[in-house]
């Protein structure tokens, strides 16, 4: 059995829970721009200040409408500020939220709110409401609040009567093993389980991936663009890490305005699963084609891909860095000009990214460092850093995390960032972690002697497609 374990980087937490980050911005840094909303004339700062103040009213809503400590709360909304603001009013008010995805059919939203008991929904639409309703069929239904319908301005008025001093009292109730969230799986294995992460899970995750990716988080003008929906469990620990961090963030989810967003934005980093890489891939090409420079596009793509890989096998010769300088000027700026300018790492998991696309980029002045995780681990247990990378791999384990290949060629993780197991579900909690707290992750890998982390396959395969 081959195991290699990195040593911890963080202490982790033993008190307090996420709403500290919120409170402790707010207190240090007031007048930080920490969200950035969308609007027709460009990207309007939330600063620090402003954002604890809405989500302390949104929050006082919530409790004064019945809502009470470890109440399940569904959160059926796109990637927007909203999601955000909502996510922290229910943890401010004691509550646990539970995030559904937007294309998420009456059935398994049924499944969810029959499975976590959920008395509370926050929806994005109408038509959203209209689907609770649906999932909830004969049965009463959570109380639902529509953000397009005022949601927002509806609680703050509702609350205006809770104190301060009772809120406050509801804030600090959480601890690092309260639990959080419940973000259930795909349910590609089976009927979907609800992942219990606690305020620790997600503390210890981003506490750890902040300290080891300073590169992209700890910088003086630092910010994200959420590309990913929030009930994604890598684009809920994008959004605590900019929280944590104090980076500047905004949401997109429109994948048409995607390409404009990025442009407006102008974020430092990215974090997103491999089709949205493929995605900005597409748009650029197809750009380039509809202006006449597809061939030149073209040729700048294997330049870019011959460089990075005679960058990484020793250096590249005078020919080639001659071509590439040149479309350095013509291609590879203008295309970094597309993402906003900024951008010079993006963090991407969920699935290979593929080695092509891996070097294209790396070639143009985009470095991906690519990682491994899955909802039971709080998303990553592995990523390439910046100064520690290797390609093809997933990278070395975060701090304080464990893996381990077992008898059977399975990965085997261990750590702070491993749930405490399945809501409602402990038959199936137990076929997948032990008393010692090893999560079988169902995934078939190798480790180096350098401790870099290689997904070969599942132990039992599967099927996933696009929907």
């Amino acid at each position: 059995m081959r195991e290699f374990a990195s040593p911890g980087t963080i202490d982790l937490p033993t008190t307090g829970n996420l709403t500290d980050d919120v409170v402790r911005q707010a207190e240090q840094s007031p007048e930080r721009a920490l969200l950035a909303v969308p609007g027709p004339d460009g990207w309007t700062d939330v600063t620090a200040d402003r954002f604890h103040d809405q989500v302390r009213r949104v929050a006082r809503g919530l409790a004064a409408s019945g809502i009470e400590r470890g109440d399940r709360v569904l959160l059926l909304c796109s990637t927007r500020y909203e999601w955000t603001l909502f996510d922290y009013a229910i943890w401010f008010a004691g509550a646990v939220s539970v995030p559904v995805y937007v294309t998420s059919s009456p059935e398994q939203v049924a499944g969810i709110l029959e499975d976590s008991g959920a008395i509370g929904a926050v929806v994005e639409s109408a038509a959203h409401a209209d689907l609770v309703r649906k999932a909830a069929g004969s049965e009463p239904g959570p109380r639902t609040w529509c953000v397009d319908g005022g949601a927002v301005d509806d609680l703050t008025r509702v609350g205006a009567a809770f104190t301060d001093d009772e809120l406050e009292t509801r804030r600090r109730s959480a601890t690092p093993d309260t639990v959080a969230t419940l973000v259930y799986t795909s349910g590609t294995t089976g009927r979907p389980q609800g992942c219990m992460l606690t305020h620790g899970n997600l503390m210890a995750e981003v506490r750890v991936a902040v300290a080891e990716l300073d590169t992209l988080f700890q910088h003086d003008g630092a910010g994200t663009l959420l590309l990913l929906p929030p009930a994604h469990v890598f684009a809920r620990v994008v959004q605590v890490g900019a929280i944590h961090a104090g980076v500047r963030l905004g949401h997109t989810g429109d994948v048409r305005a995607l390409m404009q967003d990025l442009a407006s934005f102008r974020p430092t980093f990215v974090l997103a699963v491999p089709r949205v890489f493929e995605k900005v891939f597409t748009a650029i090409s197809q750009q380039a084609a509809a202006d006449g420079r597809g061939r030149l596009f073209d040729r700048a793509v294997e330049t870019a891909i011959a460089y990075r890989r005679a960058s990484d096998s020793g250096r590249p010769g005078p020919v080639l860095r001659a071509r590439h300088a040149v479309f350095e000027r013509r291609v590879y700026a203008p295309m970094r000009a597309t993402l906003g300018g900024r951008c010079r790492y993006a963090v991407s998991g969920g699935a290979p990214l593929g080695e092509r696309l891996t070097h294209f980029f790396r070639g143009a002045g985009l470095t991906i460092l690519e990682g491994y995780g899955l909802t039971e681990t709080t998303a990553a247990v592995t990523v390439n850093r910046p100064d520690q990378a290797k390609l093809g791999s997933v990278g070395r384990p975060l701090g304080g995390v464990t893996v381990r290949v077992g008898d059977e060629g399975e990965l085997q993780v261990r750590g702070p960032q491993v749930f405490p197991g399945y809501w409602n579900a402990p038959e199936a909690t137990d076929d997948v972690l032990d008393d010692e707290g090893w999560l079988r992750t169902g995934d078939l890998g190798e480790i180096d002697d350098e401790g870099f982390v290689r997904v070969t396959g599942r132990k039992k395969e599967i099927l996933v497609t696009a929907g």
